[in-house]
């Protein structure tokens, strides 16, 4: 049965902005014909894909095939993926096109300009229907914590404990680590690591206390033998007061600059990239400036620059090279 006519004068048997999916088979809007890929028919009818959806108010990344066929489809290219080179090369190139944001890129670039699909208005006049986005969101944000709870006290009773924070501040006690413990409970490696934090926050927050003390073990040597009552104390000293490259820390500490860089992370401490040349430096501008009368090399060449010296006279008067005294100038 004819629906209506498009502006320009072709017939459609299937309603604007979606898809008839009768069991195995979708209805075609051009002749009302139910089949397991319209796509695949649109060639008798001589429309391209991309046509049939913006004529019809479609996405463009609507199928119009029956799930039957989108099956036997994916399963035809897993198959292909795995004898095909051509196939793997061209799936490994998407994957960095994706990686790269290219293809988001590419798929704004397409959409810039185009009609906003029919199909689209319907889905967002539903969920809108259904209450405002942030309440949806907020109950979609329960669901997932109380799925999570469920599965973090099921872990904890096989286990023998009864409750998360026993089993993990048990199992942390005796070495293990939150990926040891959610291999032990049959669960994902990193699942603790992800929704610990969201599902016992003091708990949490024990364990990276824990975990700071364990990953400390290989500085008590040199702390205790530099005097230094803890770790933090000694990176403070080091590179806060004494301004201590990362590399002369390491080097003293016999770790890795990693180490070293993982260890100023871990205890609060911020890292200043090539520290002993910047406060060499610093103390250089503030000699320099103190010896001309004045609190910092910028304000000396504010005012020479105000009286009507040159750059020239100036490095002749500080000593120092023209391009230090504009850089100090910036």
């Amino acid at each position: 049965m004819v629906l209506g006519v498009l502006a320009d004068g072709t017939a459609f048997y299937a309603p604007i902005g979606e898809v008839i999916v009768d069991g195995s088979q979708v209805t075609c809007h051009l002749c009302g014909r139910s089949l397991r890929s319209v796509a695949a028919h649109l060639a008798a009818h001589g429309w391209t894909k991309e046509r049939y959806c913006q004529a019809f108010g479609l996405e463009r990344s609507q199928s119009l095939e029956g799930p039957e066929t989108r099956k036997l489809r994916a399963a035809a290219l897993s198959a292909r993926l795995v004898f095909d080179p051509a196939i793997r090369a061209g799936s490994a190139a998407g994957r960095e096109r994706a990686r790269r944001g290219e293809l988001t890129q590419d798929a704004a670039q397409a959409a810039r300009g185009r009609p906003f699909p029919e199909q689209r208005r319907r889905k967002a006049a539903r969920a809108f229907a259904r209450g405002p986005v942030v309440a949806s969101g907020q109950a979609s944000r329960e669901r997932a914590d109380r799925y999570l709870a469920g599965v973090a006290a099921d872990a904890a009773r096989r286990l023998g404990h009864p409750d998360l924070r026993s089993l993990v501040l048990a199992r942390t006690a005796s070495g293990a680590s939150l990926a040891a413990i959610s291999r032990e409970a049959r669960l994902h490696k990193d699942w603790l690591s992800r929704y610990l934090e969201r599902l016992d926050p003091a708990t949490a927050a024990a364990v990276r206390r824990a975990g700071a003390g364990r990953h400390d073990v290989p500085w008590r040597p040199v702390t205790d033998r530099l005097g230094f009552a803890d770790v933090a104390s000694y990176l403070r000293d080091r590179h806060a007061v004494q301004h201590w490259s990362v590399n002369a820390i390491a080097a003293e500490a016999g770790v890795s600059c990693h180490a070293v860089e993982s260890a100023l992370r871990r205890h609060g401490l911020t890292r200043v990239a090539h520290a002993a040349k910047r406060h060499a430096a610093a103390e250089r501008a503030a000699r320099v400036a103190a010896d001309l009368g004045f609190a910092s090399v910028a304000e000396y060449v504010a005012r020479r620059r105000t009286a009507g010296m040159t750059w020239a006279a100036m490095a002749a008067e500080a000593g120092q090279p023209e391009s230090w005294l504009r850089r100090h100038a910036r």
